[in-house]
Order: C-alpha cells, then structure tokens, then sequence
C-alpha cells in the first residue's frame, strides 16, 4: 500500500476559497457597524406644529353643552413616550368639538359630538381604560399609521385618532378628563 501524499493547494485556489469569506464577513461587519449607529434609518420628521385643517364631518353634538364643558376642561399638552404633544391650532374655518395635539407622523385629534358609530354592536369589544370605555375603530390599512378609539359610555360620543406608536398616554390622559367632565352612561348599541 503506497503512502497518501498530501500536497497544499496552490495558492490561486486558497485565494479563490478565502477571498469570498473575507467578502462576506467585512459586508457583516459594516452591516451591523451602521445598524448600531442607525446610518441608513429614516429620521423621523418631527411633528407639524401649524395650524391643522380638520375636514368638516357631521357632529350634530359638537357644539352642545357636554362637548363644549370637555373641550374646556382638556389639557394643552397631552403625554407621550417622546415627551408632551402640544396644542395644535386648527385652521380656519375652525370646526366645533375639535381639539388636536401635534404628534408624528399624524398629530392626535379629539372629535366630540359625533353620531354613534355603525361599528358598534352588542358583539362590539370593548377597551376600558381608566373608568372609560372605548371601541377601537380599524381602517383594515396593512400598515396604518393611526389608530381611532370611539368613547361609548359618554352622553355624547368622543373620537380619538392618534399615531399608532404614540402610547397609551394620550387616551389614558384624556380618558380621566373625559371620566371627570361627563357623566357614565350606558352603551347604546342600536
């Protein structure tokens, strides 16, 4: 039985094994460098501040005593996990029973005085956020970038849209001065 030689492999087929390696781990390395250092994130843009032109809807109740004692009673900041969302002005003409807060990439507006929502049924889930109960309204978006909660259990209803990644401070916030300013009422599903 003759001995095995084993002989090195030349140097045009160790360059052509290493050299793809090395080319895979220095595109690692600069991948992960500039995923740590967010190079190639979008920046947020920061919240529009100006005055907010509120499209007209029908609110038979925005101007009647119970929205008109909520819309007094609301804060000028609301928080947020970035901080306080200040008041933003609407544009003129100014519609009743609106309030709105500036946020990214949508700011927060409080409609009062709506008609009940269709949505709502005896079927209908609802959240209850601090004495508070609301029916989350989806726009079937694949990647929505708001969200709008409907309060049920006021004498009037109150909407609430607001940036999907706001947190739960804004409707926590407002839930307490809603539960402060108008009385509980039952949920009227037809």
């Amino acid at each position: 039985m003759a001995p095995t030689v084993r002989s090195r492999p030349s140097l045009p087929v160790v360059i052509a094994i290493a050299l793809p390696l090395l080319l895979a781990v220095a595109v690692a390395a600069i991948s992960i460098t500039a995923r740590v250092r967010g190079v190639g994130e979008p920046t947020p843009a920061p919240p529009q501040t100006g005055p907010l032109a509120v499209v007209p809807v029908d609110a038979p109740d925005a101007a009647g005593p119970d929205c008109t004692k909520l819309l007094a009673a609301l804060p000028a900041g609301l928080s947020s996990g970035d901080g306080t969302l200040p008041t933003r002005p609407q544009a003129e003409p100014a519609q009743p029973g609106v309030h709105a807060w500036a946020a990214a990439p949508q700011p927060v507006v409080l409609r009062c005085g709506l008609p009940r929502p269709s949505e709502l049924n005896p079927a209908s889930a609802l959240l209850e956020i601090n004495g508070v109960r609301w029916l989350q309204l989806s726009d079937d978006a694949p990647n929505p970038e708001v969200v709008t909660y409907v309060a049920v259990d006021r004498p009037v209803y109150v909407v609430v849209t607001e940036p999907v990644d706001s947190g739960s401070g804004p409707l926590q916030q407002l839930s307490d001065v809603i539960r402060a300013e108008l009385p509980a009422a039952p949920v009227r599903v037809r």
